[in-house]
């Protein structure tokens, strides 16, 4: 049964004009978008294909030769930038979008096949010796490049990740890659020093309207970085924790003025989580201070039960003066 007949055999009854719209537009037919999960698809591809490619070269190295192995990278990432720089839409400091589908997911390829390439000759000839920052270092600077000049958020996500790994590698090399000391208290500095920076580059970002749409991946990874890295500081440095835990309100403080003036409940959403473990640690430390170990214990449950109940109320609270 067609629409039309559908509606002339309700001619002599009522029905109601919002359910009669719904059998309207469901009759109709209309299309699905499968945008989102057409390009969720592709990236995984490329994915997938730099793993394949990874395990390929792992299980055959006798066989393929490593200047086989070199060559091929090689020519894969040159393929994908030369696509890239021929094909790409004029540079802005605005956002630009790509040319074509295939666009970002050959950049993405050509970035990660010269990480790639960098890393195998590293490991293979050591070709920059003990120098391990410099090694992560020339990729960082194509990361970037690659993110402002082609304008790919992906690519920037790619470039702060290396980033950090640049900034651990440089502050302590060896402890990292020989100690596998990860509790180390230049870590913990240069992880709070990393994202104040990324911070600092987000807002400069949306203030300068220099590729204004960057702001929210710096602040996100940032935000993430410094809290982490306060929290260690407040786990690690027990003669010092009030002064990190004064430190920790200090940027909740800021977030919950940046999400006021932003509406965002994501920033609220975060800095409720990591302040409620910061003003956790605290309770708990101050609880156990007394010496009552099983007095302490009581509390420090009752103490969680109130205290997850009033974040949930709180959340709750913000989320409709963020909307209203």
């Amino acid at each position: 049964m067609d629409t039309a007949s559908f509606e002339n055999s309700f001619k002599a009854t009522e029905i109601d004009k919002d359910f009669l719209a719904k059998i309207r537009k469901q009759e109709t037919g209309n299309l699905i978008s499968v945008h989102w999960e057409l390009k969720i698809i592709l990236y995984l591809g490329v994915l997938l294909l730099t793993t394949g490619l990874g395990i390929m070269v792992y299980k055959n190295i006798d066989t393929i030769g490593h200047q086989a192995i070199v060559a091929f990278i090689t020519l894969l990432s040159a393929g994908s930038f030369f696509y890239c720089f021929k094909t790409k839409a004029p540079f802005s400091y605005q956002k630009v979008e790509a040319p074509n589908q295939f666009f970002d997911y050959a950049l993405l390829l050509g970035c990660l096949s010269f990480v790639s390439l960098i890393a195998y000759l590293q490991f293979e000839y050591t070709l920059f010796g003990n120098r391990f920052g410099l090694a992560s270092f020339i990729p960082l600077l194509v990361l970037f490049f690659s993110a402002y000049y082609f304008d790919h958020l992906g690519i920037l996500s790619l470039a702060i990740t290396n980033l950090a790994a640049w900034a651990g590698i440089t502050v302590t090399p060896t402890r990292i890659l020989k100690d596998n000391d990860f509790n180390s208290d230049s870590i913990i500095y240069t992880g709070i020093l990393l994202g104040i920076l990324l911070v600092v580059a987000g807002i400069a970002s949306k203030k300068l309207r220099i590729k204004a749409h960057f702001e929210f991946t710096y602040s996100n990874f940032g935000t993430h970085i410094l809290f982490i890295s306060c929290l260690a500081a407040l786990f690690n440095f027990e003669k010092t924790y009030l002064l990190w835990f004064l430190l920790l309100l200090g940027i909740c403080v800021f977030y919950y003025m940046k999400a006021l003036s932003e509406k965002s409940f994501y920033h609220m959403l975060l800095l409720t989580f990591y302040g409620y473990i910061a003003v956790s640690h605290v309770v708990i430390q101050l609880m156990f201070f007394s010496g009552d170990y099983f007095g302490s214990i009581y509390l420090a449950f009752f103490y969680f039960i109130a205290s997850a109940l009033g974040m949930i109320l709180f959340l709750i609270s913000m989320n409709k003066k963020l909307k209203s």
